[in-house]
């Protein structure tokens, strides 16, 4: 069975309608993240897709958490969303030897602290599995298999290939598993375990708004406790399958994402300690 670590997508959103402070943070909360860490193992790093992270912060972030916690960090733009990266920046994203290893080292002081977990490559729903396509993964397995990755793969091009599965297990590359809405063009629900270790992502099913919506009403999304029962059956198969497993909920507005996290671990039955603010407001 695997070391099962289940958290949320970032542990920070201080602003807007969809804002963690009086819902998760209790006020007056200054030092969010080892607040968080007394409730979830691991957090998944999002800022880093924006811009590779200063290693003086990413110093404190290790200093912070527990022994026992783990980070996974999504890739920087650059890498997988190049126009994205180019409406941003106003710049083309020519991808560079330098960006590469700008990028690890902001990473190696969680790899000195042994939390780094996982490096998270997400590609867009446009990322096809075409030649541009398969360089673009070849490229980035290359340059970062030197921690566990995992890859989001989105189109269903990806999973109509029998031979994706094989080319990641060679490199024990992880394939994301997803939930969320479902379109003609949307990856298969069920992948196949590709690596010795598993990584689950969360979006939450808020379809009318999935394509349409920003980035709170996109991911704004309760699930309910069937839903986390049939998710969490998924999980425990993947764990008895694989040696880790990470399980992250980026349904975050209004902190949705980490009483889904929580209603998650009660599930599996592990240990778990009730979150005081979501008490007081009748969330649980």
């Amino acid at each position: 069975m695997a070391q099962i670590y289940i958290g949320t997508s970032g542990w920070s959103y201080p602003e807007g309608e969809g804002t963690w402070k009086g819902t998760f943070y209790p006020p007056g909360i200054k030092d969010e993240l080892t607040y968080y860490s007394r409730f979830f193992k691991t957090v998944e790093v999002n800022s880093s897709f924006y811009r590779p992270p200063n290693p003086g912060y990413v110093t404190h972030w290790a200093k912070k958490t527990p022994d026992d916690f783990l980070f996974t960090v999504k890739l920087w733009q650059k890498f997988t969303h190049p126009e994205m990266y180019r409406q941003a920046t106003g710049e083309i994203a020519a991808v560079s030897q330098e960006d590469v290893d700008m990028f690890r080292y902001s990473l190696e002081p969680l790899v000195k602290a042994r939390k780094m977990g996982a490096l998270l490559a997400q590609f867009p729903p446009s990322f096809r599995n075409d030649n541009f396509g398969k360089s673009i993964l070849d490229a980035v397995s290359r340059h970062f298999s030197v921690y566990r990755l995992a890859v989001e793969l989105r189109h269903k091009s990806w999973s109509d290939d029998p031979s994706v599965a094989s080319q990641l297990r060679q490199s024990n590359i992880a394939w994301v598993h997803i939930d969320e809405p479902k379109f003609s063009s949307s990856i298969a629900a069920d992948l196949p375990l590709t690596a010795d270790f598993a990584y689950f992502r969360f979006h939450g099913r808020n379809a009318a708004n999935w394509r349409t919506g920003d980035v709170e009403t996109r991911y704004d999304y309760l699930y309910s406790p069937a839903e986390i029962a049939e998710l969490t059956a998924k999980v425990k198969a993947a764990a008895g399958q694989t040696q880790l497993l990470f399980a992250y909920f980026n349904n975050h507005p209004r902190a949705q994402a980490p009483r889904n996290a929580g209603d998650m671990i009660k599930a599996l039955q592990m240990p778990f300690t009730d979150f005081p603010v979501i008490n007081m407001l009748g969330m649980n």
